[in-house]
Order: structure tokens, then C-alpha cells, then sequence
């Protein structure tokens, strides 16, 4: 039978009183019998996926001489008196428990049944058998509470269905919901093999400043704080990308940093103010080793997490797409970003094409360039697709394309790299020309001037490290959140970050 214990009085008025109430008195009674209800430790704990793995391919009704020590929260119940079977589970999976009375002996046996409740932590020490059934079960020599657990879990079958409870208490989600906690378990395995692929590609892992005096390396508007014992203000780093390329021109050849970065802007199923980014830089490389190096990584990633995975239509493992931006921008509105190259210019087409989507007024060339590219380009973008040849004016720090004339076509050697209509990556030639980069930096400075407050601004110690002489240069930054959102086949970035920035 199931488990009956009084969780959900008919008295309770449903804001967890009385529930509260009732699982403190069965605290109370454990101390009384002298027992530690929050014990300090539970040595030689084996995760359940190790006991099923020892024991598989076991007979329905086999028996072993097996001993195993299992922990994990109680999940379900069936039975009472003299026999009882529990559901445990931990991180790697669940385990049927029998409890006897013959076994455990009628003290026990009562405590385990009368006061251990729905969501307790329970240590188990006991003998591996296979049910009739075919079921792998421990039959229980001795059961420890290892946490009481004050309040009742969510229900078992349904889980925590509010999106915004799961999202603001990420432990009931964890607990009640284990298509979460699979998706939680796949995140870190991704990073982990994001790591390992880079290592093995000799890179190295390095840390640079979160806190900086000068926010770069992208187009965002930055947190900013104060430094008391200094007072001076400081901003939150937005990208990692100019203090690692001073890495590169110190000499570190190949570097990757993997952490938080963080922008002063809205919140939308693709955007967190705090969020996840790889960046690495290779020196003698450029934005073609980088889309390779790029393309070898994610499929290395999918094959390893491909048991944790739900089924996708996406294929990560196949060459991606390659288009340019300005012919992907063209091929879905007919307009050619490069044919009018001034804000005025391109305003007047998009006003004559009678889009609805895209605003022209008030907007610079490379927002209004983005906001096509954002708005009818990317959202169509399923399967993995890169595209090159960006306008230099939304590349400040990208080296300008090479043609074989040496004709400057205002492009420069970058792409963007999107999937499940969004974009995961951006990568490019590194700048390493110290006056080109000046010059890059006056001219955003120009754009900041005709409204453009995401503009970079200007970093006079980053030109003075490119004058110390920066080797060619690949760079790449990649998405970790976005990856997630893609590789478990989640829709928004709440559903792939831990705890998400809420509204009050």
C-alpha cells in the first residue's frame, strides 16, 4: 500500500501549519529516544548507479551475500507492519529498500514507520537481493536518519509545476523533478567537457579581473560600483576579451577563461543580467581555426553528454551551415545592408519596405544592420549555421578582410554562430594593429556621440599592450547558457541557470 503518514492533515489550511507541526513533534521524539535526528557524517556512502552497475544482468528472485551503504531522500512508501519497501534516492538514481520487522527488529522497525516522513535523508546498511519482480532492492539491516526533513516534499508524481517557484526555490525543483536535476547534471557534464577538450588542445585556464576600471571587448551597457578604500567606480566585467588578448601578447600562446560575466540590460528567454561565458584566444590562428576548433568542440561535447540528452532535431556532430551576414540578411528581407552604408541610407529602404519589426528612427547603421539580422535572420536559424563577413562597423576588434587586391571591403574576418534561433558564438582574426585599433576606438566613440550607449569605449592601456606586439590571433567567445538551452532542449535561460535574476 502507499505510504499514508499524516503529511496533509484535513485540517490544514494549506499554508504548511499544521504539516510543520506534525513532523516537528516526530523530531521531538527522535531526540527524546536519545537519537541524533542532524548527525555530522555518514561515511562510505557508494552512489545507487554503483550498486545497480555491480549488480547487473541479476535474475528475478537472486539472492547475494553483497553488503552495500546507500543515503539519499526517502521518496515513497508502501506497507506496513511487518514488511515495508522504500524508494531512496541520490544524484545517480533510486533503490527499492525492504524493511522487515524480523530483520530490523520492532523498535526500529516502529521509528522507521511512525516517525521517518516523505523527504528525509535515510542511510541505509543492508544486503542486495532481486525482487519476484526483477527489482534490485537493499533489504535494510539498518536505517539512520541522516536529515529530518521539517517540511513536506513536493509531490512525487507532478513535481513543482509553477515555473516561477521552480525558478526562485531551484531546491524543490531539484527534489521534486528529476527532468531538472538531468539537465542540471548535463550542464555541468558540458562544461566539464569543454574543459577537458581545451586542456587536451593545450590551452590554458586562466582567471582575469571581474571587477574592472574600464568595462570592453563588447557592445553592452556594464554594472558599476564603488571602491570605498580606493574610491573609485568600478564596473563588472561584460566580456574577458581585452585582458585576455594581453595574455596572448605576454606570451601565454593559448588561453581560455570559463566564467561570469555580467550586463546592465533586460531579461528575455535568451538573456540573464549574469551569465556564463567561454572565451579563448590561440595566437598564429585566425577566424577560420577558430569556426574548426569550434565546430570540434561541440561535437565533442554532444558525444559525451549523449546519455544524459533528450531526443533533438539538431545535429551537432554534421558541418555547420556557412553563410555571410549581409547575404543571410538579404536572402529573408531583400535588403542589402551593404549597397547603402549610411544610417540614413539604410532607414530609407526599411522605411519603403513597410517592415513593421525593425524602427528605424533614431537608430545608427550597425543598430539598424543588428536589428535586421536580430529580428529576420536569427530567429530562423535552427541547425547550427556561422555567418562571416561582418561590417566592421559592429566589429571593433576584428581584423579587416583579406582580399587577394588588398581592396578594403569594410568587412572584417568574424562570424556569429547561432543555433535554435539564437546566437550561441562570435569569433574573429583578432586586431592586433595598434593604430587600426585607435582608430576603431575613436570611431566608436563617434557612434556613442549619435546615441549608441552600448558603444566601446575607449581603452588607451589595451592599445598600448597591442603596441608591445600581439602575434596573429584567433579569438572565440561561446554562449555556456545559450549551449545548455540548446543541448537539453530547454526554451528559456531560467530553465539552465541554478538561480535566476527575478523580478521582486
Amino acid at each position: 500500500m502507499t505510504d499514508h503518514t499524516p503529511d496533509a492533515p484535513a485540517g490544514d489550511a494549506g499554508d504548511g501549519t499544521d504539516l510543520l507541526a506534525v513532523r516537528r513533534a516526530k523530531l521531538d521524539r527522535l531526540r527524546a529516544a536519545g537519537i541524533e535526528p542532524f548527525p555530522h557524517d555518514f561515511d562510505d556512502v557508494e552512489p545507487i548507479a554503483d550498486v545497480r552497475a555491480r549488480h547487473e544482468g541479476l535474475e528475478a528472485g537472486a539472492e547475494t551475500d553483497v553488503r552495500h551503504r546507500i543515503a539519499g531522500r526517502l521518496r515513497a512508501r508502501r506497507g506496513q507492519g511487518k514488511m515495508a519497501f522504500l524508494d531512496v534516492d541520490d544524484r545517480s538514481g533510486k533503490l527499492q529498500v525492504q524493511a522487515k520487522l524480523d530483520v530490523l527488529g520492532e523498535e526500529r522497525m516502529e521509528r522507521l514507520l511512525e516517525d521517518v516522513d516523505l523527504g528525509d535523508l535515510i542511510g541505509v546498511d543492508g544486503v542486495a537481493f532481486v525482487s519476484r519482480r526483477g527489482e534490485l532492492t537493499l533489504r535494510a539491516e539498518d536505517v539512520t536518519v541522516l536529515a529530518k526533513s521539517l517540511r513536506p516534499p513536493p509531490d512525487k508524481h507532478h513535481g513543482v509545476q509553477d515555473v516561477e517557484l521552480r525558478q526562485r526555490r531551484r531546491e524543490l525543483d531539484l527534489i521534486g523533478n528529476d527532468d531538472t536535476r538531468r539537465a542540471f547534471i548535463m550542464r555541468s557534464r558540458i562544461v566539464s567537457e569543454i574543459r577537458r577538450f581545451l586542456d587536451d588542445a593545450g590551452f590554458l585556464e586562466v582567471e582575469t579581473p571581474v571587477l574592472q576600471p574600464l568595462y570592453g571587448g563588447a557592445l553592452a551597457r556594464p554594472f558599476v560600483t564603488h571602491h570605498n578604500a580606493l574610491d573609485r567606480d568600478l564596473y563588472l566585467r561584460i566580456a574577458t576579451e581585452l585582458y585576455l588578448k594581453r595574455l596572448i601578447v605576454g606570451g601565454l600562446e593559448r588561453v581560455y577563461e570559463l566564467g561570469k560575466n555580467f550586463r546592465n540590460e533586460g531579461i528575455s528567454h535568451k538573456h540573464n543580467p549574469e551569465f556564463t561565458m567561454l572565451e579563448w584566444y590561440e595566437a598564429y590562428a585566425d577566424v577560420e581555426d577558430a569556426a574548426n576548433r569550434l565546430e570540434a568542440c561541440v561535437a565533442h561535447v554532444a558525444a559525451a553528454v549523449e546519455d544524459l540528452a533528450p531526443p533533438s532535431p539538431i545535429r551537432w556532430t554534421e558541418p555547420w551551415a556557412r553563410k555571410t551576414l549581409a547575404g543571410a540578411i538579404e536572402e529573408e528581407t531583400g535588403i542589402d545592408v551593404l549597397a547603402h552604408r549610411t544610417a540614413d541610407e539604410l532607414a530609407a529602404v526599411i522605411r519603403a519596405s513597410d517592415r513593421t519589426d525593425v524602427q528605424p528612427d533614431g537608430r545608427t547603421w550597425p543598430q539598424l544592420v543588428d536589428d535586421l539580422l536580430s529580428k529576420d535572420v536569427e530567429p530562423k536559424l535552427i541547425q547550427p549555421t556561422m555567418l562571416f563577413d561582418y561590417p566592421v562597423e559592429l566589429s571593433p576588434f576584428a581584423k579587416r578582410k583579406r582580399t587577394e587586391s588588398g581592396e578594403d571591403t569594410g568587412l572584417v574576418e568574424r562570424f556569429e554562430a547561432f543555433a535554435m534561433g539564437m546566437e550561441i558564438a562570435n569569433a574573429f582574426s583578432e586586431l592586433n594593429d595598434p593604430d587600426e585599433q585607435r582608430r576603431r576606438f575613436e570611431e566608436q566613440a563617434r557612434l556613442e556621440l549619435e546615441g549608441d550607449d552600448e558603444a566601446q569605449p575607449y581603452d588607451e592601456s589595451f592599445v598600448e599592450a597591442l603596441e608591445q606586439g600581439m602575434p596573429p590571433t584567433g579569438g572565440l567567445g561561446l554562449g555556456i547558457d545559450r549551449l545548455v538551452i540548446c543541448m537539453t532542449g530547454r526554451s528559456t535561460i531560467r530553465e539552465v541557470v541554478l538561480f535566476p535574476t527575478m523580478r521582486d
